[in-house]
């Protein structure tokens, strides 16, 4: 279970997807459901977030993916 998410740069509005494979990476012992899956966003917010702004380039498009190789 994927988590969307989202980011605001000044009154630009971007949206993130962060997929499976890169929760499962950033918390490898995640339950592979919902709940585990909410679980291991929370816990690594910050990482996660740092890993949106390496990707994030102002302007260039509305959504963006994370996958395991940004982490």
């Amino acid at each position: 279970m994927p988590c969307d998410f989202g980011g605001h740069d000044s009154a630009i509005e971007a949206s993130f997807y962060i997929d499976e494979e890169a929760l499962r990476r950033i918390e490898p012992d995640a339950r592979l459901d919902e709940w585990g899956f909410l679980e291991a966003f929370d816990s690594n917010r910050d990482w996660i977030c740092a890993a949106a702004a390496k990707v994030y380039v102002r302007g260039s498009r509305g959504s963006y993916d994370l996958v395991a190789a940004n982490f």
